[in-house]
């Protein structure tokens, strides 16, 4: 027997896959990338979990399938913030069943526990996403099984039922009894995991959707890192961090922006393609702003092709009435 996981990379995703293991079936754990999982590259996380457990990693892109039919027009609304989850629960096992016909695998599996999150893993919940993504009875839960209604791999006796789980609510004795059982190491402790639960990205995302024509897929990583300002004509200022953020933003490619380039030592930075000039002018100084405060006078930025002549009369603490 074949299974397909839906995998995180968390802890109880991980067990789930383990629980499967156990009983002799194969599993490819399948992590669908909608581009709002972290800011974190986490593929060397995901396959050492994987490697733990005995299950073959494997990685779906839906970014462009997700925008488009998902992110904007959920039909059971959004959580908190700007997370669409009970939707976004069924467009993954949507996709993990084209997945199943695709690797000729038997039943879906996922770490889902009851009662741990109260929005999307509720019982009315649980049972709305099976209906939504036409996986009821596919989809096999084991973390929870015992409370659940069998499901066609516990029906059919490919799956002991008596050896999966009973878990419910948000304590984690169980999962710590399991990972001390298995002996899993370097697992990921709970966090929130998607930045869409996230109050301050999702108003970076309000922010695209007021001020440009459309979201496109491009725009995602322009939102994960960086200082972002929105300045007065409306141009948008990207100003990086870290070195490490740095990096990333050099290797954006986003029709929207163009790069701004300085011999000194500081941030690398974005801005409005269609930036007016005096929104070019006043980036200039706060890009001078944020640079290494050892260079005099005027200085020389590349806003794409364009040179602009600056001086630094601007503070960092003047930057702040722009900060989105």
């Amino acid at each position: 027997m074949k299974a397909i996981a839906l995998f995180s990379g968390g802890l109880d995703s991980t067990l789930a896959m383990k629980l499967i293991i156990n009983q002799g079936i194969e599993v490819v754990a399948c992590n669908i990338s909608t581009g709002f999982g972290s800011v974190k590259d986490r593929r060397e996380h995901m396959q050492n979990m994987c490697d733990q457990v005995g299950a073959k990693l494997r990685i779906v892109d839906i970014q462009d399938e997700y925008l488009e039919k998902v992110l904007f027009t959920p039909k059971h609304g959004y959580g908190k913030h700007f997370n669409p989850c009970i939707d976004c629960h069924a467009k993954m096992f949507e996709v993990a069943k084209r997945l199943m016909v695709e690797e000729g695998a038997d039943f879906l599996i996922s770490g889902e526990v009851l009662g741990q999150r109260p929005m999307s893993q509720n019982g009315e919940s649980l049972q709305k996403v099976l209906q939504m993504s036409d996986c009821e009875g596919l989809l096999l839960r084991p973390m929870s099984a015992k409370l659940l209604e069998p499901t066609i791999p516990e029906i059919n006796g490919w799956v002991d039922r008596e050896k999966l789980e009973a878990i419910v609510g948000r304590t984690r004795d169980r999962q710590m009894e399991l990972v001390e059982a298995f002996g899993i190491v370097d697992f990921e402790r709970p966090g929130g995991g998607c930045l869409l639960t996230d109050e301050h990205f999702s108003r970076k995302i309000r922010d695209v959707l007021a001020h440009d024509d459309a979201f496109i897929k491009a725009d995602i990583p322009t939102l994960k890192y960086g200082r972002q300002l929105r300045l007065p004509e409306g141009a948008k200022l990207i100003i990086g961090r870290t070195e490490e953020e740095n990096t990333k933003l050099e290797a954006i490619e986003n029709p929207k922006f163009m790069h701004i380039n300085t011999e000194l030592f500081g941030p690398h930075c974005l801005i409005s393609l269609n930036a007016s000039e005096a929104d070019k002018t006043l980036a200039a100084k706060l890009v001078l702003a944020y640079c290494k405060p050892n260079f005099e006078g005027e200085q020389a930025l590349e806003f794409g092709t364009q040179t602009i002549m600056s001086i630094c009369d601007l503070s960092r603490n003047d930057a702040q009435k722009y900060f989105i």
